[in-house]
């Protein structure tokens, strides 16, 4: 029972469908993991029960081997015990030939019992055989199939360590993106442009009310008067007339003083 059941799982493992397991596995490295560990487990379970069923086999062998030696032996004691019985018969002494003869018949029997003992193993002896040939092959297939688990597993080991390196790169970068003091200086930068924009915004806004647009007129008028009224002045031109300014309260005492002093 026991090498049946080995053989059993030996045939399972070696059957089995890696990929198929991985794919629908929820950690495939985990199951990797045991997977080898089964693997690895099993090959030493079977490598021992494989010993033990080519040693069994041996002995059997040897036993068939024992067999067969002893039947050409007592055949060749037998054959001998006849020709020992024929001299004595042919010199007249019936007692020793008689005695000869009894023996080369016990030499006959001993030979079939060996004959039929050898014969008896040999289907054992070839079932063992075809075990042991299977357990071989089924072992190698198993050590093969633990040598693709073992690769793979690698192999995604390594491209789970890579791809961690690239992440720990890729915010690595991102950390320094963010502490970059360019970065900085530009933000600073651009706030203090948007504050100028909105100083021009406020000065547009300003300049653009109608308050400030009739005052620049106003301010344009009294000033194109004066002008006017001081050139007629230089050319000795009728006394300027007094204007819509002019009707209103006289300059501050200090420049009315000036005045009287012309």
């Amino acid at each position: 029972m026991v090498k049946q059941s080995i053989f059993g799982r030996i045939a399972q493992l070696a059957k089995a469908n890696i990929n198929t397991l991985l794919d629908n596995a929820e950690d495939p490295q985990k199951m990797l993991d045991q997977m080898v560990r089964d693997y690895t487990n099993n090959i030493a379970e079977a490598e021992s029960a494989v010993a033990q069923t080519i040693g069994n086999l041996r002995m059997l062998e040897d036993d068939y081997n024992e067999d067969v030696k002893n039947a050409r032996d007592w055949g060749n004691k037998a054959l001998a015990a006849s020709r020992k019985a024929d001299e004595f018969r042919a010199a007249g002494d019936v007692a020793d030939a008689e005695k000869f003869d009894n023996l080369a018949k016990v030499a006959l029997q001993r030979q079939m019992s060996a004959e039929n003992e050898a014969k008896g193993a040999e289907p054992s002896i070839a079932s063992q055989r075809e075990v042991v040939d299977k357990l071989k092959t089924g072992l190698d297939q198993m050590k093969n199939k633990l040598n693709q688990l073992t690769s793979k597993r690698n192999e995604l080991v390594a491209r789970s360590k890579t791809a961690a390196a690239q992440s720990q790169v890729h915010d690595a970068i991102k950390s320094i993106d963010i502490m970059d003091p360019t970065s900085e200086v530009g933000r600073f930068e651009e706030k203090i442009r948007r504050e100028e924009a909105k100083v021009r915004g406020q000065e547009e806004l300003a300049a653009s009310s109608l308050d400030a647009q009739f005052n620049q007129l106003e301010d344009l008028g009294e000033q194109t008067e004066i002008e006017a009224r001081l050139a007629a002045l230089k050319s000795g031109g009728a006394k300027p007339a007094l204007g819509a300014a002019g009707a209103a309260q006289s300059e501050s005492t200090v420049e009315e003083a000036d005045f009287d002093k012309l």
